[in-house]
């Protein structure tokens, strides 16, 4: 940590344990430096751009084969 940073973190430090400005301090903190959740790999496909890749493949009908 640096230096500079002392100070504020101590502030909250105290604003944590603060009850009247605990609630509102997490929150904060939450928001800023948290990371968001990550999108479930179904929403991240449903979000793609898609427009203009195909996305259809031809049947296979397989091979014959000689028994």
């Amino acid at each position: 940590m640096r230096k500079e940073d002392a100070s504020l973190v101590r502030e909250i430090a105290n604003a944590l344990g603060d009850p009247a400005r605990h609630d509102a301090t997490r929150a904060i903190l939450r928001q800023k430096i948290t990371r968001s959740p990550s999108k479930s790999f179904k929403a991240l496909l449903a979000s793609a751009p898609l427009e203009g890749i195909e996305l259809d493949r031809p049947s296979d009908f397989g091979r014959e084969i000689d028994l």
